[in-house]
């Protein structure tokens, strides 16, 4: 009785998946690109070529975030958020 109902969810989800993702949002290398070289620009390295330094303007978190934004918003990030620029940290 119980291997009835564990192969019919094993079936249910092999069926489902295929719907699940297809709905899912695939990043074009365009956008990618232009998403990395704003947030470059928008939370510079401390030290250039160096990732391990840390950032000069924010914290990682912060240029994940803004990132994960633009990739949202299509690489547009003109006036999409209203607020300041990420101030330098000490």
């Amino acid at each position: 009785m119980k291997l009835k109902y564990g192969i019919a969810f094993v079936v249910l989800i092999w069926l489902a998946f295929p719907v699940i993702t297809r709905s899912a949002f695939a990043v074009t290398a365009e956008v990618a690109k232009k998403c990395q070289i704003l947030s470059a620009k928008a939370f510079p390295p401390r030290v250039p070529g160096n990732p391990a330094a840390g950032l000069l303007n924010g914290t990682g978190r912060e240029a994940s975030q803004y990132f994960r934004k633009c990739v949202e918003n299509g690489g547009n990030m003109e006036g999409s958020d209203k607020q300041q620029p990420p101030q330098p940290t000490k």
